[in-house]
């Protein structure tokens, strides 16, 4: 029924280099705000779509995914409609900022080792002793990984910005072990199973989940828990937030600031001022 505009919002993401997973979600949301309007396209305004992003808000949907809605009807009327966006009008919602749940050094190897399953405690040891997001993880190459230099090559990144990151010597050997028992990869680092292409990110979320399980974590969690827990024990360790940033591939560094309030601050040496004797110093 869409299919010209389909179409049109694609040639308008593809002209800007979107991802083609943003530009599914993008076409997935705008149908769904056109089967909400019921109007033709020629017709629609800022009304229509403030009262759909109105009517998500009501039903309790979270910012994120009111913003993800908004931003494809922004781009859709921008960019395919060409009509005149008002931010003021059509307002983004306030993004709840809960800090990340992070594990100790002692849970994290507690979950490494109840996961039974090579290639899945191959991939929970590197996204936490590297870093990295587990879309990240997933999208690895034998060649990303280098021996000589103990680095890890990152090139399917949130931002488009390849970077480095570190590679640490107890994860080489579970890659090594791994590499050697489980076919000898050359291509993809951890092929799925079945299709022999990539990795599922639900499923590789779902394993983390049991394996947590397992270790007797009871909180919430999930495979991007590892990437938190690493930045949070890298700055807890006295390196400077800046190299985490750097590690992390963050562009923005308030993203990385975050790791100051979940730290233990037992471990960097700060002690309360009603420890100290009167008259002492901190």
């Amino acid at each position: 029924m869409y299919e010209d505009i389909f179409d049109s919002i694609r040639f308008a993401a593809e002209k800007r280099n979107l991802r083609e997973a943003t530009i599914q979600l993008y076409c997935s949301n705008v149908s769904y705000f056109l089967r909400f309007t019921g109007k033709p396209v020629s017709s629609l305004t800022l009304e229509d779509a403030d009262a759909f992003l109105t009517a998500k808000r009501l039903e309790g949907r979270s910012p994120e995914t009111h913003n993800h809605y908004r931003s494809a009807i922004k781009f859709f009327y921008k960019r395919v409609l060409k009509v005149m966006w008002d931010d003021d009008e059509v307002p983004a919602m306030k993004r709840e900022r809960n800090l990340p749940a992070v594990l100790s050094r002692q849970e994290i190897n507690a979950v490494i080792d109840a996961t039974p399953n090579l290639k899945h405690k191959a991939i929970i040891s590197t996204m936490y002793s590297s870093g990295l997001r587990v879309s990240e993880a997933i999208h690895l190459h034998y060649d990303d990984v280098s021996r000589t230099n103990m680095t890890i090559h990152v090139r399917e990144t949130k931002g488009r910005i390849d970077r480095y990151t570190i590679l640490s010597s107890k994860n080489l050997d579970i890659l090594t072990e791994y590499w050697y028992q489980c076919g000898r990869p050359k291509g993809i680092l951890f092929p799925s199973s079945w299709t022999g292409g990539y990795l599922d990110i639900n499923g590789v979320n779902q394993f983390f989940k049991e394996s947590a399980r397992r270790a007797g974590i009871t909180r919430r969690v999930s495979s991007h828990t590892c990437r938190h827990s690493f930045a949070s024990h890298l700055f807890e360790d006295g390196i400077d937030i800046k190299y985490i940033q750097s590690l992390l591939g963050h562009v923005d560094p308030r993203s990385t600031d975050v790791y100051l309030h979940v730290s233990s601050k037992a471990l960097l040496g700060i002690r309360s001022p009603f420890d100290v004797p009167e008259g002492g110093r901190l």
